[in-house]
């Protein structure tokens, strides 16, 4: 198709596309190096499959904005497609009678898809065009208060505008092109949106329709060499750093899992992180990975509070960052901007909850709350720089062994009254039941920890408890940045567990279930730990708890962010209860898309950053909504917050632990 000075062109203009193409992947891939940590290669064979998947199906998308998802994976399927087209297209511009994919069904099918997919390319294209720039929801924007790259704002938009006109010109062209060649050489059934078009050249000249024909190439393989240099700048490069996200992220037991740091290498000079590259290499690469589509900033509950985060605009300020002080260190120079001065403000820091909302919605597998909770340990390890009202929740815990400073002589007091069984009175004991902070020292969350005792006994379980030996796990001190604290406790938890050797772990708390389960594998502690809502529906299936309840009591469940998002137990709480025979309702945000209860991140411990509404409030309102009489929950940070949100809100709505509706259930149990 092409003449001889059109593929000597052609060459010389790929040429310089793959070079200049070339010189910017290489910074890319210096700058991602920068980061802490290597990447393990290793894991490539088994996620493959699930990164093909997702990347194929677009699934992670579908997740929220069914309409907006479905234009967008129109014109993904498009360009992933088309990678396939335009190397066909090459072939028989280059090739004089070359059928790319032959004359036979196989090559029938792919002009078919061909057609098909430039079609759809085009069809999402124009409606996200339209919703970008004419319906321009909130959603594709960061509030005017939050920290964003001066450039940024007007640079998303300008880049939206340029990949709009690109893919419209590529897909178009091509499309166009493929109806000059089917005006010239006659109808073809396979390619049917493009035969109807073809009929618009009828009375033209061959020498018009020869014209349009080559204007079709050179118009979408010309826009694609001259696109490849700027793309790599933009933030639509997620198309290629997407799928390494899902390939190549460290091995982690849950989304909340943070990596331990080594308090004995005395070479370590910097603990979390104050500069870009203290950052992991995957959080860096979390820049590039970025679609910029703000679905992060809409589960975040801090922002949908008012407050001054936005785990949208620390991505895309740390990729506007890179585009135009990355070349730095790309070289391997250090960066002279700290995070805190470009990418979030320290009120941001402080106002995440830690509910790791950001991390499960996204559709790439960018994790910014992880950064968040490492600029934390560079504040509190680093420069002893944090809210005032942690320090006694840190004293608390390095002194008494608990956050609420309660005297470890008085761990037991909530039991009394109750036969509770502690390791010193039962040898070895099939369950081991880690109270928990709260549960064992705040009044409220005492009546959890009664309730499941009674449970426990009824069901004749063999259990004991660690009584005085029983101290925090060290999860608000870990997710408030000190990280020391929490290690030194770390380790005493897992010498004691490691020495009681327990067969299974069972906690009301899911911050205990978290930490225990999830971040003491690191500190050589490795334990089979269940909820007590999966313990309950145990014990029901085998028939050593029969439950008779109140049909007409309409119930709807809260789950916890560090139960449902960061350990996946979503339908065990609602078994639970189901086996009470309630009336469950649920709420527009539940399971993985719970909204927080505003306690977690330590949050537990100090004033609530400033916004517009607190967090607990906001929840509990949606709880309200459902018209349930009671509101059932399944972590005392939650009882706490709740029950001060109904308060606030003069609420007769009750709140329940899923322990206290099970055993105002439980079939001849004493009620103590």
């Amino acid at each position: 198709m092409l003449t001889t000075p059109e593929k000597i062109l052609f060459l010389l203009a790929t040429l310089v596309t793959i070079y200049a193409a070339y010189r910017a992947s290489d910074r890319i891939v210096r700058t991602i190096a920068r980061g802490q940590g290597k990447i393990d290669w290793g894991v490539i064979p088994k996620r493959l499959p699930s990164a093909l998947f997702k990347t194929i199906s677009f699934q992670p998308v579908f997740r929220t904005r069914f309409w907006a998802s479905l234009f967008h994976g129109l014109v993904a399927w498009g360009f992933i497609f088309y990678l396939l087209v335009n190397l066909g297209d090459v072939l028989e511009g280059y090739l004089p009678d070359f059928v790319f994919l032959g004359q036979g069904l196989v090559g029938d099918l792919y002009r078919l898809f061909a057609d098909l997919f430039s079609v759809g390319t085009l069809v999402g294209m124009v409606a996200l065009i339209l919703r970008r720039f004419v319906l321009r929801p909130p959603a594709l924007s960061a509030r005017q208060d939050i920290l964003l790259h001066p450039k940024a704002r007007l640079g998303i938009r300008r880049d939206s505008a340029i990949v709009g006109v690109f893919i419209l010109v590529h897909v178009g062209s091509r499309f166009l092109g493929a109806s000059f060649k089917i005006a010239h050489e006659g109808q073809d059934v396979w390619q049917p949106f493009a035969s109807a078009v073809a009929g618009w050249w009828s009375n033209l000249s061959p020498a018009a329709v020869n014209f349009g024909e080559h204007a079709g190439f050179w118009l979408a393989l010309g826009t694609i060499l001259g696109f490849i240099p700027y793309f790599l700048y933009s933030k639509h490069i997620h198309l290629f750093f997407a799928p390494f996200n899902f390939l190549l992220k460290p091995e982690r037991h849950s989304m909340g899992e943070l990596s331990k740091l080594d308090f004995d290498d005395e070479s370590i000079e910097q603990f979390g992180a104050t500069h870009l590259e203290d950052l992991g290499w995957e959080q860096i690469m979390d820049a590039y990975a970025c679609i910029m589509c703000y679905r992060c900033q809409d589960a975040c509950p801090a922002y949908n509070t008012g407050k001054v985060l936005s785990p949208a605009a620390l991505e895309i300020n740390k990729r506007y960052f890179l585009n135009y002080e990355g070349a730095r260190l790309a070289k391997g120079e250090a960066s002279q901007t700290a995070l805190l001065d470009f990418a979030i403000t320290p009120e941001a820091v402080w106002a995440c909850t830690a509910c790791g909302a950001c991390v499960d919605i996204c559709p790439v597998g960018n994790e910014p709350m992880r950064d968040i909770l490492d600029i934390r340990r560079s504040l509190v390890l680093m420069e002893n720089n944090f809210p005032d009202q942690l320090q006694t929740a840190f004293r608390g815990m390095e002194r008494t062994m608990n956050p609420w400073n309660v005297p470890p002589t008085e761990r037991m007091k909530w039991a009394e009254g109750l036969q509770v069984p502690t390791v010193n009175d039962v040898a070895e004991p099939e369950i081991l039941w880690w109270v928990g902070c709260a549960p064992a020292t705040d009044a409220r969350a005492q009546k959890t920890a009664q309730a499941f005792a009674k449970i426990l006994n009824a069901a004749e379980v063999n259990y004991a408890v660690l009584g005085e030996m029983e101290q925090c796990t060290g999860d608000s001190a870990r997710r408030a940045g000190n990280e020391y604290l929490f290690h030194e406790m770390a380790l005493a938890n897992v010498e004691m567990l490691n020495e009681v050797a327990p067969p299974r772990i069972v906690t009301t708390c899911p911050h205990c279930l978290h930490t225990i389960k999830t971040e003491y594998p690191a500190f050589g502690g490795n334990y089979e730990v269940i909820h007590h809502s999966q313990l309950i529906n145990e014990l029901v299936g085998a028939g050593r708890l029969k439950l008779q309840g109140d049909a007409t009591q309409k119930i709807t469940f809260h789950d916890p962010c560090y139960l449902g998002r960061h350990n996946d137990i979503v339908n065990d709480p609602r078994q639970a209860l189901q086996q009470t025979q309630v009336n469950l309702v649920e709420m527009p945000r539940h399971g993985k898309k719970s909204f927080c209860c505003g306690a977690g991140g330590a949050q537990m411990w100090k004033e609530e950053e400033h916004g517009d509404e607190r967090v607990n409030l906001n929840r509990f309102k949606e709880a309200q909504a459902t018209g349930a009489t009671s509101l059932a929950v399944g972590c005392p940070f939650c009882m706490v917050m709740l029950n001060d949100a109904g308060k606030d809100a003069g609420s007769q709505m009750e709140i329940l632990d899923i322990a206290e509706i099970v055993v105002q259930a439980l079939v001849k149990v004493a009620t103590d």
